[in-house]
């Protein structure tokens, strides 16, 4: 058994992995590292195999026919052997010093009676146009160094999101939601930090800056015109996030995740009818509307707060009501730095 497993979807990743892998390695025996060579074109295979030899008793290697980002962190949780689990993507990297502490206090909660479910640490962007960093943290929403429960946490402002660079899941808490990601789909990211949540009963806080997020790649699923020529698997994401959890049904003492989740549903409501409405043909705006049916289909109540959340204000009608939803995206990409 090990403490931690790294998870490193890997996909035509030669140019920058071993940058990760080196990142990774100073956790030591306790943990392991699954690359997942996902049907990689270049030397990727290769190399993973190669540092696997190198580090028998920490790397493993899994090639596989090419699934996708999502096919990469399920073989991730089917194979791992470590207490917790996380993800690091193989252009990402961590910060070594803040992985020495972390490693500490998860020794801590293996000694634990109960034990903590999910650990959270602030994450930075890392943005190469312009060599700037933009770090995210939750100081002033969650308690910080001790256990606490989803009773205690404080609002999330939209630029404050957990994302997957900023958890550590209890592996059984995966295994145990059914958490399974779509095959050849981006963005599969939103589900990994969506449906395990509910079964979170024990938090941990650490205020350090541990995972650094590239943003600069061309062909980046966060690039704008991606986003636009993708946003078919935005909604698919977007519809799963819909039907896979009933936040009506969460209990009273998990009201407060319950509007954190359903702000975060909310979000992926805007992001999907603004990329639709930047696409602006025919075919994109009926998509736009086939998904506000189909959320008011499933569940009446949550489609009512989004028409009252910012996401009802991303789907005004007529040509106008498009200007000002393109308008208020620019606005909140400078406030937010989504980019």
């Amino acid at each position: 058994m090990k403490l931690i497993t790294f998870t490193v979807p890997c996909y035509n990743s030669a140019a920058y992995m071993d940058r990760c892998i080196k990142t990774l390695l100073p956790a030591g025996e306790d943990a392991e590292i699954i690359l997942v060579d996902d049907g990689s074109k270049d030397e990727t295979g290769a190399i993973a195999d190669a540092w696997a030899e190198k580090y028998p008793d920490i790397i493993r290697v899994i090639h596989q026919e090419n699934g996708g980002h999502g096919e990469g962190v399920n073989q991730g949780i089917r194979n791992a052997r470590g207490v917790y689990f996380k993800v690091v993507d193989s252009d990402d990297w961590l910060d070594t010093d803040a992985l020495a502490k972390v490693m500490e206090k998860l020794r801590a909660f293996a000694a634990m009676e109960t034990p903590v479910d999910l650990l959270l640490c602030n994450y930075v962007y890392e943005h190469t146009v312009d060599n700037t960093r933009h770090t995210v943290r939750y100081t002033g929403v969650l308690p910080v160094d001790r256990p606490f429960t989803w009773a205690e946490i404080g609002h999330f402002p939209q630029s404050q999101n957990i994302l997957m660079h900023s958890v550590i899941y209890r592996t059984q808490i995966l295994r145990d939601c059914g958490l399974r990601l779509p095959k050849h789909t981006f963005y599969v990211d939103n589900i990994f930090v969506y449906l395990p949540l509910p079964r979170c009963q024990k938090l941990y806080y650490m205020d350090l800056d541990l995972y650094r997020y590239f943003i600069g790649r061309e062909d980046q699923s966060v690039n704008e015109k991606v986003m636009v020529k993708r946003v078919d698997q935005q909604l698919r994401v977007t519809k799963l996030m819909i039907t896979q959890v009933n936040l009506y049904s969460l209990p009273p003492e998990q009201k407060k995740l319950q509007a954190y989740m359903f702000n975060y549903l909310s979000m992926m409501m805007t992001i999907s009818s603004v990329f639709l409405t930047m696409d602006g043909s025919a075919e994109a705006l009926q998509k736009k509307r086939e998904l506000w049916q189909f959320l008011k289909l499933h569940d009446r109540r949550v489609y009512r707060r989004c028409r009252l959340s910012v996401a009802g204000l991303c789907d005004l009608p007529g040509k106008g009501g498009r200007a000002v939803t393109l308008w208020g995206y620019r606005v909140a990409q400078k406030i937010f730095k989504f980019n």
